[in-house]
């Protein structure tokens, strides 16, 4: 999976390329927790994000979380497969999703 950050202020976007996945978690999970203080908008674009599993979904929920205390999380771009996996999950009602 590529990840690319880009923080302006106390704005940032994520964008993910390929697979967000056991192998792949940790690399988000790490790269978030590093450059998320003093953020008060997390934008997180799946346009490129192919499939997404429940370590995936551990990340996110970890970030929504940190994200309600300090600002707003919203994630673009969501393909079909992965807007499926956040209703059977019922993400899509934790999650703002655009």
């Amino acid at each position: 999976m590529k990840i690319e950050t880009v923080k302006d202020g106390r704005t940032m976007t994520v964008k993910l390329e390929g697979r967000l996945d056991t192998t792949t978690a940790p690399s988000l999970e790490t790269e978030l927790r590093r450059k998320i203080d003093g953020v008060e908008k997390l934008t997180l674009d799946f346009s490129s994000l192919e499939y997404l599993s429940s370590a995936g979904l551990r990340v996110l929920l970890a970030a929504q979380k940190v994200m309600n205390r300090q600002g707003s999380m919203v994630i673009r771009g969501v393909n079909e497969t992965i807007q499926d996996i956040f209703d059977v999950t019922g993400f899509s009602d934790i999650l703002t999703i655009e």
